[in-house]
């Protein structure tokens, strides 16, 4: 058995790669990516994703496409158990999402790329990485956000940014500060302003509720974190990141 699943392992990039050049050959960038789509929308990566890479044979340097495919090592990134998985699909997420920016330096999803990236990779990254990707996280949003300043991701990025830099005590500061070069500021007043920021422009995202609740909740403000929170559960799950994000919100709600 053991002999079997190490066959498997070591055939499969094989078949994606026949796979990837076989569909190529037989559409255009756009209907591979038109296929890809409805996968997508299932949250089905695995089939979405050799879809996108024989899109991106055809037209390499095409940010909208290195964008999608950065979205789907994330989507397996968050499917994998394994931390060593998780860092080593989201590290293939952050190559394809760095050459998205540099492919679509006036594209606000490709600038952004690297921020929703890195945000998602940053609870695995040992601490040198995640002091190193903390400037990258805003540099990045502060880009999409020059770029479009509607981008209600872009807000609930800066948001979460300024709440979790808000939380590092003086101790921890320091000895970053010793150890690494320091980390930026961050602040629950701006994560409040960003955060509701978001909601503003796009009301029908369940994780800017959450989020903000979380926000509050680090303040010292139960009644409005438990408000807020409690919003943000009631709502349907439309996004991959949605289960994951409530049981965050159940989380805090239980620490309150």
């Amino acid at each position: 058995m053991r002999l079997v699943r190490h066959f498997a392992l070591a055939v499969a990039p094989t078949l994606l790669f026949l796979l990837v050049n076989a569909v190529g050959a037989a559409n255009s960038a756009d209907d591979l990516v038109a296929q890809g789509k409805v996968f997508e929308q299932k949250f089905d990566a695995r089939d979405a994703l050799p879809l996108y890479l024989a899109a991106e044979k055809l037209e390499p340097e095409n940010c909208h496409i290195l964008v999608r495919i950065a979205r789907q090592y994330r989507y397996l990134m968050s499917d994998a158990t394994a931390k060593d998985e998780k860092l080593r699909l989201g590290r293939i997420a952050l190559d394809y999402s760095v050459r998205a920016a540099a492919a679509g330096p006036r594209d606000c999803d490709a600038q952004l790329a690297s921020a929703i990236t890195l945000g998602e990779m940053l609870p695995y990254l040992p601490p040198k990485e995640q002091i190193a990707a903390s400037p990258r996280i805003k540099e990045s949003a502060d880009k999409a956000l020059q770029l479009n300043p509607k981008n209600d991701t872009a807000w609930h990025i800066l948001g979460r940014w300024n709440r979790v830099l808000a939380d590092v005590n003086v101790v921890k500061r320091a000895l970053a500060g010793v150890l690494y070069g320091g980390l930026p500021q961050g602040s629950l007043e701006e994560a409040e302003r960003d955060m509701k920021k978001a909601i503003q422009l796009n009301p029908s995202r369940l994780m800017h509720y959450i989020e903000l609740g979380r926000i509050y909740a680090q303040m010292g403000k139960k009644d409005e974190a438990r408000q807020f929170i409690n919003k943000g559960l009631a709502m349907p799950d439309t996004e991959k990141g949605d289960p994951e994000t409530k049981q965050r919100g159940r989380e805090t709600l239980a620490s309150l």
